[in-house]
Parts: C-alpha cells; structure tokens; sequence
C-alpha cells in the first residue's frame, strides 16, 4: 500500500524537481544555442536576436565545412588517431589490469608502485619531448597514440573490475581443464570484462577525440594536424580577423568563420555522440563496479 505524501515530502519534491530543471537548462541551452547558431545569419547573433529560434536559416557554415579540404583531413586523422589509439589503449590497460589482479603474479605489488608512482611524479614537457625526439616519432602518427598510451587510473578501474568479478576458483576450475593462462584470458577473462572494456573504450576514445595539445607539440606538418587542431586555427583566425575588419571591412569573411566555427563544432561532436548510445548499457555497471574496492 503506497502511503500519502506529507507536505514536507511535497514539498521536498518540489525543491528537488526545480533544482533539477534549472541544472537542465543551464546544460542544455548552451548546447542548442550552438546548433541555433550554426545554422543562424551572424549578424542576428551579434545583436542578442538569437534566443530560441533563429529567424533566418542559413547552411552556408556546414556547405562550407563540407567542402573544406582541410577539414576532411582533419576529420580523417582524427578519427585514425581515435582509432589506433584506442585500440593499442584498451589491449593494454585490459592487459596489465588482468595481469595485476591475480595474486599469484610474482612481484605485482612492486609493479603497482611504480604505476602508482608516476601518478604523482612525471619528466615534465621537455623531457618527453626530448625523448620522443631521440625515438625518432615527431611528425608521425606515433607520436599521437604511443606517449600515454596507459592510464594508470584505468589500470587500476581495470584490475578491480578483474578481482570483484572473476573469482580465484574459476581460473583453478578452469586449470584443472587444461585451460592455459593465456587461452583463459582470452576465452573466459575477456568475455566477463566486456563492461569495463566499453568504459575504457569511451574514455580513450574520447580523450583522442578531443586532444589537441600533442599535435601542437609533436606535429609540424599541416597534413597530419587532427580536428581539433583545424578548429584551434579557424577560432584563432575569427579572432584576428576583427582587427582586419577595421581596416578593410571584410565582413563576409568574418561571417563565413562564424559560421564554420559553430558548425565544425557539431561536425566534430558527432562520432562522440554516434558512439555513446552503443556503449551506455555497458558504461554505468563497467565504472561502478571498476571504481569498488574489492
């Protein structure tokens, strides 16, 4: 029997549902403000005419993302980057989270300490530059997917995945069949860990997606610039074009940006958002029972 609300219950709901729809608001209006404008003549948004519904649609900023050479290689790298990355990221973070959960691993608690350990202490920026230089890999697609190619945080997510879900008796069960260790990774561990995998599959993924600070460190040549970086430069080139807007009036360059700007904004969003749904079943049980001690 479902019992009557109080009036402090009532009224607790109504405090939880306002905060509630105000945090909505706050996250998701800034949002549709970026499509609205991607798709909005500048000069309505310039004068604060652009609230809810733009008045005059325009695609000139997504003809023109779509046509941009550059763009499109951006966009192809990015998504190379994305996907080598992530891939030698989840082999290895399963890898060594699996490898440290088993306690018959000789030495793993040193193993843990020197991962632990460079949580706190790195070489800093011009040591692993030097390094990555010596290494021969500026200017190449390694230089992208090989430095913070493991996570120590994942790792440890990954290895108390391992040891809350895949008890001692099912590799000793799985022994006693002739099982190897590495046909029980492979067949048995694998399989079990596919939630926390998707986890480490979204977050590598969108870390990659997302980065832009190595390419500027590591990458010279414009055709092997990501995304993001494409995007760096478009901004930059908006900005310093309202000092050229003084002198020569160039006003139809400086729309053609605004508009580029936003609609390379929800170009760029896109593989994230695509790649979300298919991983969200696994993403909630994959962080929390990863993130429990066990």
């Amino acid at each position: 029997m479902k019992l009557p609300k109080t009036k402090g219950d009532v009224a607790f709901d109504l405090v939880n549902y306002s905060l509630i729809t105000i945090l909505l608001i706050l996250v998701i209006y800034p949002l549709y403000f970026v499509v609205m404008a991607s798709v909005t003549d500048p000069d309505l948004i310039y004068s604060g005419k652009l609230l809810f519904f733009p008045d005059h649609l325009t695609w000139d900023g997504y003809k023109k993302v779509l046509t941009e050479p550059s763009i499109w290689l951006g966009f192809r790298n990015s998504l190379l980057y994305t996907v080598l990355g992530t891939s030698i990221n989840v082999v290895l973070t399963i890898s060594a989270g699996y490898a440290l959960s088993r306690t018959d691993l000789v030495g793993r608690n040193v193993f843990m300490f020197l991962l632990v350990f460079t949580m706190f202490f790195g070489g800093g920026l011009i040591p692993t530059y030097l390094l990555i230089k010596d290494l021969g890999m500026l200017n190449t697609v390694w230089a992208m997917v090989i430095p913070n190619a493991v996570s120590v945080f994942n790792v440890i997510i990954t290895r108390t995945f391992f040891q809350s879900n895949i008890p001692g008796e099912v590799l000793e069960s799985a022994m006693i069949d002739g099982c190897t260790n590495m046909k029980f990774f492979l067949k048995i561990a694998i399989p079990l860990a596919l939630p926390i995998c998707a986890v480490m599959v979204l977050f590598y993924a969108v870390g990659h997606w997302n980065s832009y600070f190595q390419a500027l460190i590591y990458l010279k040549s414009n055709a092997m610039q990501p995304l993001q970086v494409i995007l760096r430069n478009i901004l930059i080139m908006n900005e310093g074009s309202d000092l050229q807007n003084l002198q020569d009036g160039s006003q139809e360059q400086q729309k053609r940006l605004e508009l580029m700007k936003y609609a390379i904004i929800i170009v760029s969003s896109l593989p994230v958002l695509i790649l979300y749904p298919f991983l969200q079943r696994f993403f909630v049980k994959g962080a929390l029972v990863g993130s429990l001690k066990g």
